[in-house]
């Protein structure tokens, strides 16, 4: 199927319609908002129209509309829902993830912020429609005023008829049973692991943050040992607006995958940080060409200068070279442009005059310090990457150190088999790719490793 062509369509922005944002609002307007304002707006009429349905066809309809987590992974949510074994009696629980601890990304941060009952609208729905009781809203430590204000809007929504006993709008559910749905916000302790779904999990626990070995998974195994779904903020967020337009809206968003993958529907926070002129969160389509986000949205590259390379969703995700300005932010980037995925859709831009061996030994840091320890590769490949860029950086390195960096990297993560989560792949990828498209600059910075060879001519010829 052939690549439907982006095309910034939006009359008005959709997850951003209360947070004022460019081009249709200034950020000096922004306030939070209150369920008072949040329900004169067209708050909650989803989660009504959500309840007038059967809790299947509520699935169904987020199903088709192919909405892929915002989490990172791009895993479609609808989906994941299917994958939930039947009620049967005990607790089932939602994990809401809201560590976003992931360098470069703070979209999660402005919902949360600002808007905190469209999250929670989504939930609602969620909960409703995959027969969840319990929610828990994990949030990074370092959140104190979005923990507040999710706390202040949860207890709003307890008072209205959302969650509770008396919630879900007062039970007036096409399901026919009564259902009590209850919320939560749960503090993290500021690890970075804890955004991987298990670690989350042992975190709500109260446990320390180790990724589980899966299978099981959390659908069938999860929270408590109960069946447990696990979504990202901004994927929840988008659940109302699919409930009340239908998924046949939503897909006429954004573009069709060029690799016969899952397409890229719907529109994406877009949170661009670095050496543009006006960095900031913007709302667009996915399928936005990383150039038209730059120098449409945020003004171009700060000071006039030039693009050399930009991280396109966290740090894990891995670089985009300077001939790749060009990249379709969609779910189709990391096999087009060899890196490991979109992720989280917040570009980090660097211009012509970055180090990019100095860029590299900084993640190499972050990855070492926030390694939970539990697999050997991970812990130690972390360190021992650490310890090479920074050699590499002083010029104290031979070029066998860079061969030696690449065999590191190569060899610890999930997807060689070697650990238990992704930690290890996102470091794997992003020292990669920087010493793939960027190996001038390491090359530069190290003396070339000379192995002298002697040859007996004698010994040579008698053989």
């Amino acid at each position: 199927m052939p690549k439907k062509v982006w095309t910034n369509t939006l009359d008005e922005h959709i997850l951003l319609k209360r947070i004022p944002t460019a081009p249709f609002g200034h950020i000096r307007d922004r306030h939070i908002v209150s369920y008072d304002e949040y329900v004169k707006t067209g708050g909650y009429e989803a989660l009504r129209k959500a309840l007038s349905m059967k809790p299947s066809e509520v699935t169904a309809e987020v199903k088709d509309s192919v909405l892929r987590g915002r989490g990172g992974a791009g895993f479609p949510c609808g989906l994941k829902w299917t994958f939930l074994p039947d009620p049967d009696g005990g607790q089932r629980y939602l994990a809401i993830n809201a560590d976003e601890s992931e360098p470069g990304t703070f979209k999660d941060r402005l919902l949360m912020d600002f808007d905190p009952h469209m999250m929670l609208e989504g939930i609602a729905i969620a909960m409703y429609a995959c027969r969840l009781n319990r929610a828990f809203i994990f949030i990074r430590g370092e959140y104190h005023h979005q923990a507040q204000v999710l706390e202040n809007a949860i207890k709003e929504a307890y008072a209205h008829g959302i969650f509770g006993k008396d919630g879900l709008i007062n039970q007036s559910s096409a399901s026919g049973d009564p259902f009590v749905a209850d919320c939560h916000v749960h503090r993290g302790a500021g690890a970075y692991i804890c955004g991987e779904e298990t670690a989350l999990l042992e975190g709500i626990e109260g446990k320390r943050g180790w990724p589980r070995i899966k299978p099981p998974f959390p659908a069938l195994k999860g929270l408590f040992g109960r069946p447990t779904i696990i979504n990202n903020v901004e994927t929840l967020a988008a659940i109302p607006s699919i409930i009340e337009r239908g998924a046949k809206w939503y897909n006429e968003l954004g573009v069709e995958s060029s690799i016969g993958g899952p397409p890229s529907y719907g529109t994406k926070l877009m949170g661009v940080s670095g050496h543009v002129a006006k960095p900031g969160c913007y709302e667009l389509e996915l399928g936005v060409p990383l150039r038209t986000l730059v120098e449409e949205f945020c003004g171009g590259m700060r000071n006039g200068k030039k693009f050399k390379a930009a991280i396109p969703g966290g740090v894990s995700m891995g670089i985009l070279g300077t001939d790749q300005y060009d990249a379709c932010m969609d779910f189709d980037i990391g096999r087009q442009h060899n890196v490991l995925g979109l992720g989280t859709a917040g570009p980090t831009v660097f211009d012509e005059d970055t180090d990019m061996v100095a860029v590299a030994r900084n993640i190499a840091r972050f990855f070492k310090h926030e390694s939970c320890g539990q697999c050997t590769p991970c812990r130690e490949g972390s360190g021992w990457l650490y310890q090479l860029m920074t050699r590499i950086e002083a010029g104290d390195a031979k070029s066998k150190d860079l061969d030696l960096a690449m065999e590191v990297a190569c060899s610890m993560g999930s997807m060689p088999g070697t650990t238990i989560c992704g930690l290890a792949d996102g470091n794997n990828w992003a020292m990669r790719t920087i010493m793939e498209k960027f190996k001038d600059e390491f090359t530069d910075r190290v003396a070339r490793t000379f192995v002298p060879v002697t040859v007996n001519m004698g010994e040579l010829a008698s053989s």
